[in-house]
Parts: structure tokens; sequence; C-alpha cells
């Protein structure tokens, strides 16, 4: 049965206490004992990691693997793996204008998408008690990847139309990557777009927002939300047209203060963040993530719209005692404030 996604998302705004919501999945290998290389490999694997993730943390929701190399791969990256860290991207597909004409949109089930969009399949039948997410790149993240992260900067200014070109074919496939993601049962998707946090709040406008808007005007409904996540410093000045997406809530990453944020956001959207992911749950310790997720909270909670969230994806090696600290200070905090 599906769920009513809008309720859920208005609930959430308006509870007094409000579960976390983290991008917590790659840590399920520790508790597994397996390795990055591993996970990534199996639906199996990702289903029961998620699964076990759930059965351990009284989280909001459960989110799948934010691994943003996934869509890349599926049009021809050259992906570099390893045991224990997150497969990254290595080179370009595209240089010059013919190339991205010629570039073929790939069918959703290429490389490993396939295996994505089955484990969301098999963790929505073992997770039943809160919604299930899937992860996936933004079209400007997706678009520097296949033409370099550095380079497409560049032509943003030398030449635009080859990469508005790239971000057509980018998001003609992430479209169709977030369908099949609805039709596996997921209640959302996360679309991360950090590379965007790079850009000036002009050029975020030109090729970041309209291209995100169109998946969210495809995906959205009653029983599908989609997040947007930008973990970039530059967020609060390009503000307007992140918003402008319309996306159903958004999540920002540990370069800026939430506390600056919150100002911005629409009472009526829910706005998440951002416990750093490097510095506390993979470096931190129990003590030192306690005091940073008390004093986020103690600056936003203060916005009924606020709900605490990682900065980013916890990395996989993150230690658990950090984990369960994060959650433990979250409950602290409501226990402190919804009884004196």
């Amino acid at each position: 049965m599906n769920r009513n996604m809008r309720q859920w998302l208005e609930e959430l705004r308006t509870a007094p206490v409000k579960k976390a919501f983290p991008i917590l999945s790659f840590p399920a290998v520790q508790l597994m004992g397996i390795t990055v290389k591993e996970l990534i490999s199996s639906s199996e694997m990702q289903a029961e990691g998620m699964k076990r993730i759930a059965d351990r943390v009284d989280a909001a929701a459960a989110v799948s693997l934010m691994d943003l190399s996934v869509e890349a791969e599926c049009f021809g990256s050259q992906i570099v793996f390893s045991e224990n860290e997150v497969p990254t991207v290595r080179g370009s597909v595209v240089s010059e204008p013919e190339d991205v004409e010629a570039l073929a949109v790939p069918q959703v089930g290429t490389a490993r998408t396939g295996i994505y969009v089955d484990a969301i399949r098999k963790a929505k039948e073992r997770i039943t008690d809160r919604p299930v997410f899937a992860g996936m790149i933004g079209p400007y993240s997706l678009a520097g990847r296949l033409l370099d992260v550095t380079e497409i900067m560049y032509c943003c200014y030398d030449d635009p139309d080859m990469v508005e070109s790239l971000l057509d074919k980018a998001t003609e496939f992430l479209i169709r990557y977030g369908r099949a993601f609805r039709e596996a049962g997921a209640d959302g998707v996360m679309i991360a777009e950090p590379l965007a946090g790079l850009l000036s709040p002009s050029l975020a406008a030109q090729f970041s927002a309209p291209f995100v808007k169109r998946i969210v005007q495809a995906l959205q409904a009653e029983d599908f939300l989609v997040i947007y996540h930008n973990c970039g410093n530059c967020t609060i000045q390009m503000i307007d047209s992140i918003l402008d997406t319309g996306a159903d809530a958004y999540h920002f990453g540990n370069a800026i203060r939430m506390a600056e944020m919150m100002p911005h956001i629409p009472a009526g959207t829910v706005a998440m963040g951002n416990v750093d992911p490097a510095g506390q749950f993979r470096n931190g310790t129990p003590e030192s993530i306690r005091r940073e997720t008390l004093q986020i909270m103690q600056e936003c909670c203060g916005w009924p719209n606020f709900v605490i969230s990682s900065g980013c994806d916890i990395p996989p090696m993150s230690r658990w005692e950090n984990i369960d600290a994060f959650f433990a200070a979250v409950k602290e905090f409501y226990d402190h404030t919804c009884t004196g």
C-alpha cells in the first residue's frame, strides 16, 4: 500500500518531536562484515544493509546508497572501485560538441542501475515502518562527471550550448531512473546536486535549477517525494533558484550554517542538515558529535520546519558509536525541550 507522502512530510514538519533524517546507508558494511565493493555489487546486500540500519536506528526514513558514480558509469565513464571507499569517476567521456551530440542516453538497467533499482524493490518488502528513499545524482553533477568537473565550469562560459545539450541528455536519463525507482516502490528520491554548489548563483540558475525542476515536475506525486540536496558553500546565495526547483524538501551540507539558511526557507517547507559527515561521523568522537548535534538543534529547532540530519552521505567507515551518539543527542535534545 502506497503512503500519502505529502501527508507524511507535513506530519514530520508539524511534529513537536521530529525523528532525525540522516543520509545513512554505507556504514551498513560494518554491521554486515562486508566491503563497500561487495555492497555496491549486490541488490540483496543493499536491501539487507538498509534493513539492518532501520532495525538499529529510529530514523524518519530509510535511504539507499548515495553512490554518485552509478549514473556516469551508464554513460561510459571509467569508475574507480576500492574495498572500503565509495566509487569515484575517472576521466571524461565527452569533450567536444560532436561528442555530446553522439552521446546516447542509456537505458535504466545499464551497468549497476539495475542493481540499485532492484535493491529498492527488496528494501520496500523488508522495511515497512518508515518510508524508503532512493538516492541519485543531479543533472549538473552528472554532466560534470561526463565532461570533467573543472572543464564544465569553463564551458558554462565558453560553450553554454554544449553544456545545455549535455544537461538535456543527463536530465532525460535521470527522469527515467527516478521513474524506475518509483515503479520499484520507492516513496521518494533524494537528488544530490553537489557540483552545482561550486557555481555562481547566476550560473546555478541557468545550468542546474531548471534541469532539476524538470526532474521534479516529472517525478513528484502524492505518493512520491523529491528531496533536493546540495552541500556547496554558496547555497544561501543561490537559494532563490534552489527553491524554484519546486522540490518537496531541501537538504544542505555543513559548508554553511543551517541557522543562516533557515530564514530563507518558507515556513511550510522542510529543510534538513547538517552535522559534519567527515569531521564528526567519520573522525569525531561520541562527545564531539553530541556537542555539534545539540548546537545545531539549539540554533535551528526554533524553526518548526527544520529536521536534523547529517550534512551529506555518512562515510562507510564512520564508527557506529558516533552514529549512535548522534541519535542519542537528538533524543536528549527533545527530552530536555519537551520536559523543561
